[in-house]
């Protein structure tokens, strides 16, 4: 009985060229003396992150537990569309197809941000910690403004050009969000 001699792994294509940044994942398999070889090209770099509908940012920067003696721990860092997605199922009692929806994602993306928000604020609960709200992969249909003399969260309607809060009147402005 012979042993198969498994040829070395060159993975070289015919369409695969030299200088591109994909790196070739060769597999064998040896059945019934028959070499199978598979090849794939990986390029190294996963899908870029689809943006997630929010319809405005939360109206809070963190939270921070009360009487809290341990200090130094760690933030947790809940991003507006996992914010969005805790509001939409919990608060406004959507499904979670209708909140996805709402969203302009898929169900199982939508369960996976409402899992991962759960989880931290679950963390965040149990271990005492503070609960920072950051923007992540957000993206808003409206210019979101904050006033920094009465902290009003607002949005200016694109036709009127107001530099100025509608509450206070005062043109002390930090743009939040701002949509080209």
């Amino acid at each position: 009985m012979q042993k198969a001699r498994i040829p070395d792994p060159v993975c070289n294509s015919v369409n695969h060229q030299e200088n591109s940044l994909e790196t070739p994942i060769c597999f064998f398999l040896l059945y019934e003396n028959i070499l199978i070889i598979f090849t794939a090209y990986f390029s190294g770099m996963p899908r870029p992150k689809r943006t997630r509908r929010v319809a405005r940012p939360p109206g809070f920067q963190g939270y921070k537990p009360y009487g809290n003696r341990h200090g130094n721990r760690d933030d947790v860092d809940l991003l507006y569309e996992e914010y969005e997605a805790i509001k939409l199922a919990d608060y406004d009692l959507m499904n979670h197809q209708e909140a996805a929806v709402h969203m302009g994602i898929s169900r199982p993306t939508f369960a996976r941000i409402y899992e991962s928000a759960r989880q931290k604020i679950a963390r965040a609960l149990v271990e005492t910690r503070r609960i920072r709200s950051v923007c992540g992969n957000a993206r808003f249909d409206q210019s979101w403004y904050v006033c920094n003399d009465c902290h009003a969260r607002f949005t200016i309607p694109r036709p009127q050009e107001q530099d100025h809060c509608p509450i206070c009147k005062k043109d002390n402005l930090n743009s939040i969000i701002t949509i080209q």
